[in-house]
């Protein structure tokens, strides 16, 4: 008996389960060269801890819908989808250095946690140089593994060929929203497209379409009538993949639309980083190109003083923060949300899938944008 329709619970302990045994073999690996890599997978395994695992939930509900047939307890899909974890965490890893972020899932960044190792040891050189050489090569540590585990999930070889473009799509696709989303920072103030853009890349596909599109890809492909079964596959294949991405893009910009809402407007108790982080780092935000583009004089003073301000203080924050309600950008996120949950809940209704499939789908879009990390 599941707990939910979506399986969350067994999901995320059949992931975990994975998770422990690949990162316990490559601790073997590492203490093998020298014991002085471990605390790196020690930060590795703190990291991977947390998490609501809706990456791997997507895959697995992928796999379901285009025919995939097994319990949220099955070893080998949800290994496989287990990988997106690690794609996750070297972009979470990544993210906090190029943002300059103190805090992830309420620790010390992996950054931070390497300079304040060296640090505490009184070793040579700068401690922040340290941290960030030890992040980036833990983030591309981590990128590797991705596809490491994916090819160790036991799946049959005919399943990984065709979830490899997938990953190889999701990752390529990662970095270009990323460095968008490093530009729009530089550059200066960005349109609510552009922002949409970065959105859309460098999130809301990894998240929740490619995700699903990689389940889809590693379910088996249905046998059938030797006239005309290869035609036939191929069309239904489509269909799902089709079905994926209109469900998928939407839901996967109303779940990073929330991430920025709450990365202002949050409980710093319950997202793990403070609500300060963003603004300091002068995120170029759906939330803050709509404000910039209603403000008035006064508020436009506002965004220039304080958005990117590494020295921001909480009564500063509270001024930006009334800015985004003032202008009506809140309002205006809020309602983009809906809009895009509405879409993608509409494709889903449309979507070759199995009833049961749907539902669990309808209850991860719930999930992923009510969610309070």
């Amino acid at each position: 008996m599941t707990s939910s329709p979506a399986a969350l619970d067994q999901v995320r302990e059949q992931v975990g389960r994975a998770l422990a045994g690949f990162l316990g073999r490559q601790r073997a690996v590492l203490a093998g060269i020298d014991e002085d890599l471990v605390p790196g997978l020690d930060a590795i395994s703190d990291l991977l801890a947390g998490g609501k695992r809706l990456r791997p939930a997507f895959c697995y509900w992928g796999w379901r819908a285009a025919g995939g047939a097994g319990p949220p307890d099955d070893g080998r899909i949800l290994t496989a989808a287990a990988a997106l974890e690690l794609l996750h965490a070297s972009a979470l890893v990544h993210d906090d250095l190029i943002d300059g972020s103190e805090t992830r899932r309420g620790q010390p960044a992996v950054h931070r946690r390497f300079a304040a190792d060296h640090a505490a040891g009184g070793w040579r050189g700068s401690a922040d140089s340290f941290g960030t050489g030890a992040a980036i090569l833990l983030g591309d540590l981590l990128l590797g593994w991705a596809g490491e585990l994916l090819r160790a999930s036991g799946l049959p070889a005919a399943a990984l060929r065709r979830g490899q473009p997938v990953l190889d799509a999701m990752r390529t696709e990662m970095i270009a929203g990323q460095y968008l989303d490093l530009l729009g920072q530089a550059a200066g103030p960005g349109s609510v497209a552009s922002a949409l853009k970065v959105i859309r890349y460098k999130s809301a596909k990894y998240t929740v379409e490619r995700p699903l599109l990689l389940g889809a890809a590693l379910a088996p492909v249905p046998a059938g009538p030797a006239s005309g079964a290869t035609g036939s596959t191929a069309r239904t294949g489509h269909l799902v993949a089709a079905a994926c991405t209109a469900y998928g893009i939407p839901l996967g910009v109303a779940f990073q639309l929330r991430d920025d809402v709450l990365g202002v407007f949050g409980d710093p108790a319950e997202t793990g980083k403070p609500v300060t982080g963003d603004l300091r780092e002068g995120k170029r935000t759906v939330l803050v190109a709509i404000a910039s583009d209603r403000a008035d004089a006064a508020q436009a003073s506002v965004l220039s003083r304080h958005l990117g301000d590494p020295r921001l203080h909480e009564a500063a924050a509270a001024e930006v923060r009334g800015v985004l309600t003032e202008t009506g950008a809140l309002a205006e996120c809020e309602q983009m949300i809906r809009d895009s949950v509405r879409e993608a809940l509409t494709a889903l209704a449309d979507a070759p899938f199995t009833d049961e499939a749907k539902t669990a789908l309808a209850e991860l879009a719930r999930t992923a944008t009510d969610r309070p990390d």
